[in-house]
């Protein structure tokens, strides 16, 4: 189709609106296979923002002739499966199968953090609860279950709050009756120690991986100040004939190795993705703590930031061959041979791979997407080397034309590469004035150790098919790029971060794909941050002509400590550096402390329940502003209550991505 007007860019009609944009928002997590079924959790922004547990039942199961491969929502409204260990939450729910009376379920509720037992096809079943009663604020959080029926138990991790500061917690092993006799006396959850250490042996901790003989359990630890892509542990213990783990040895990992995942191969190999190479590579484990073995030696990761106990970026087979998540940037999935170390990868369009995989039989599923499909449900037959979208089916909603063809592209900043993709405006009826450059948002990720997906975005597709650009920028810091890419950041946050999104922004002006008088960057939480940087520093708040700032750190030398969540209390010390000993540091970037600095519009969006970023870092960050000499600068300061760190429910999407788009368009017009 020719475009068949021209008009302004950022003015085009679209199809695309904010409850499009809301109706598609978040994606399918927590892939698991149980008993030949599948097992997952999907969003639901129309309710509340809840997450709902999804069933696929096996081929040829007792209602797979009334719903033939047809997934089914579990539980009603409100039951919401997810939890807040580490703030961020870990995996909610484990199953087994059972001989009759279909599987059995655990899972943990969002509303009171609780893990509950279903039995979803005993007629009248009700979740009962497993754990006790948290109290006001979660005192008690469980994640990263693993059912055991042979012992009547679910092992897990248990975060167990101990004072009134958010950094007063513990992280252990535990282990909870299947009869429910812990929901009323907390002494029946068993703590998994026998060497009368604290079960674990970190501040953190992820869940068990029990050995197929039984005789063996393994797990990740780490303690602060390092992050779990700074240096992890593996550790291993034996188990006694009552289920106790002996004295835990560490047989992989340190201070300088990161080791992601670990888990047992059939045979009983122990296997673990680790950057000891300085790129997350696939390992053969020494239980007696000798060499670990690289299988596939590649400047290529085959792990991520483990930002949430339970992700999971490779999955052992029963032949010996391992479903692996690889690549640089973009992960694709593969499967190796141990015995060969080569890798096969699946058919398909799919180029992004969640951390999600879960194998049945000679079935490998996973979470997948692509730059024109949004996020599905997989499967790859390994027999024939078949893939088939078998659930969460992609439809396009609108006519695909409508959706942004996005652009890789590296540019240079201060010497080093930057990895970024572009997203040029697209609209099938409509083009720009030929003597005119579409403005473009800079995107900066979250994290920041993390990373932007080239996936099909409605959010991104609302303001291209608007005719503004939009560029994701994968700074120094991000994931996927290897360990040195990623340690860019290492006491230079709010410094590279900030000059390679200006970067990739003055490339596109200087090339003319961008006008220079009409950049804008937008990000949330570390993203947030970068954007406050970037437009109160002296070396690129000329770069952007407004900003939208959402749920943010916006107080650096306040934000560290018991004025944040634990797990990233001390983040900051890798970050920037040492709050004492850097304080000057700390201060000299604080977009707070340089809100004088800051002369352009911007869009300000934080929720009120956010105990990572909480709100008053906004209030303070304004109340600065008022303060400074010179113009009043014009902006708007969105709340939104029952909203956390992210935005989940439908409504405050919607209102969120009007008012973005409000920001280009009174910004924009006339430049």
């Amino acid at each position: 189709m020719t475009a068949s007007q021209t008009l302004p860019h950022g003015t085009w009609p679209t199809p695309i609106d904010a409850a499009l944009v809301a109706a598609h928002d978040g994606r399918p997590e927590y892939l698991g296979a149980v008993g030949g079924e599948l097992w997952w959790t999907a969003p639901r922004p129309e309710e509340g923002g809840r997450r709902a547990l999804m069933r696929l039942r096996a081929p040829g199961g007792a209602a797979s002739e009334a719903a033939p491969e047809e997934p089914e929502s579990v539980l009603p409204e409100p039951w919401n499966v997810r939890n807040r260990v580490m703030e961020y939450g870990g995996l909610p729910w484990a199953g087994a199968p059972r001989d009759h009376g279909g599987p059995l379920l655990v899972f943990t509720h969002q509303g009171d953090q609780r893990m509950y037992a279903v039995e979803p096809d005993v007629p009248g079943a009700a979740p009962r609860p497993l754990t006790p009663v948290s109290g006001v604020g979660g005192g008690l959080r469980w994640a990263d279950p693993v059912v055991r029926p042979e012992r009547g138990e679910v092992w897990c991790v248990l975060e167990e709050f101990t004072g009134e500061r958010p950094t007063d917690v513990r992280r252990v092993l535990a282990a909870v009756p299947l009869d429910g006799s812990a929901a009323e006396d907390r002494s029946r959850v068993r703590e998994l120690s026998g060497d009368g250490t604290a079960a674990g042996g970190g501040d953190f901790v992820t869940g068990p991986r029990v050995s197929p003989d039984g005789r063996h359990v393994a797990w990740l630890t780490w303690n602060h100040p390092r992050m779990p892509w700074d240096g992890t542990e593996l550790r291993l213990a034996e188990l006694t004939g009552d289920g106790v783990p002996g004295a835990a040895r560490t047989v992989l990992g340190g201070p300088e190795e990161s080791v992601a995942q670990v888990e047992w191969a059939a045979d009983g190999s122990l296997l673990a993705v680790t950057d000891a190479s300085g790129w997350w590579n696939l390992h053969r484990v020494d239980p007696g703590g000798g060499p670990a073995v690289n299988l596939c030696p590649r400047e290529e990761e085959f792990g991520d930031a483990l930002w949430r106990v339970g992700q999971r970026w490779f999955a052992p087979l029963e032949d010996g061959t391992v479903a692996v998540l690889h690549g640089r940037g973009a992960k694709r999935l593969g499967l190796l041979d141990p015995r060969t170390g080569s890798v096969v990868d699946a058919t398909g369009p799919w180029t992004e791979w969640s951390a999600a995989l879960a194998v049945d039989g000679t079935r490998v599923v996973g979470i997948a997407a692509g730059p024109h499909t949004a996020h599905e449900i997989v499967e790859l037959d390994t027999a024939t080397g078949h893939s088939t979208v078998i659930a969460a089916h992609h439809t396009d909603p609108v006519d695909p034309a409508y959706y942004p063809v996005p652009v890789p592209r590296t540019v240079t900043a201060q010497g080093r590469e930057v990895h970024a993709q572009i997203y040029p405006p697209r609209n099938p009826r409509v083009r720009g004035p030929q003597d005119s450059a579409p403005p473009y948002v800079i995107w900066a990720h979250g994290g920041p150790t993390g990373r932007a997906p080239l996936v099909l975005d409605l959010e991104i597709a609302y303001f291209t098919s608007r005719g503004i650009g939009v560029a994701e920028v994968n700074y120094g810091g991000s994931t996927g790029y290897g360990r040195a890419y990623r340690e860019r950041l290492r006491g230079r946050w709010g410094v590279v971060d900030v000059e390679d999104c200006a970067a990739v922004a003055r490339a596109l002006a200087e090339e003319g794909s961008a006008d220079r008088e009409r950049l804008a960057i937008r990000g949330g939480s570390a993203g947030g941050w970068t954007t406050a940087v970037s437009l109160t520093s002296a070396a690129t708040a000329d770069v952007y002509a407004c900003g939208t700032i959402s749920y943010p750190i916006l107080e650096p030398e306040s934000w560290s400590g018991d004025a944040t969540h634990d797990f990233e209390s001390r983040y900051l010390e890798g970050l920037i550096g040492h709050p004492g000993r850097d304080a000057e540091r700390y201060r000299g970037r604080s977009p707070a402390r340089n809100a004088a600095r800051l002369t352009v519009p911007f869009l300000l969006l934080q929720g009120l329940d956010d105990v990572i970023c909480p709100p008053e870092q906004c209030e303070r960050f304004l109340a600065a502003l008022a303060e400074a000499d010179g113009e009043p600068v014009p902006h708007t300061y969105l709340t939104f209550a029952g909203e956390g760190h992210g935005f989940r429910r439908a409504e405050t999407i919607v209102r969120a991505v009007e008012a973005e788009l409000e920001l280009y368009r009174s910004t924009f017009h006339g430049r």
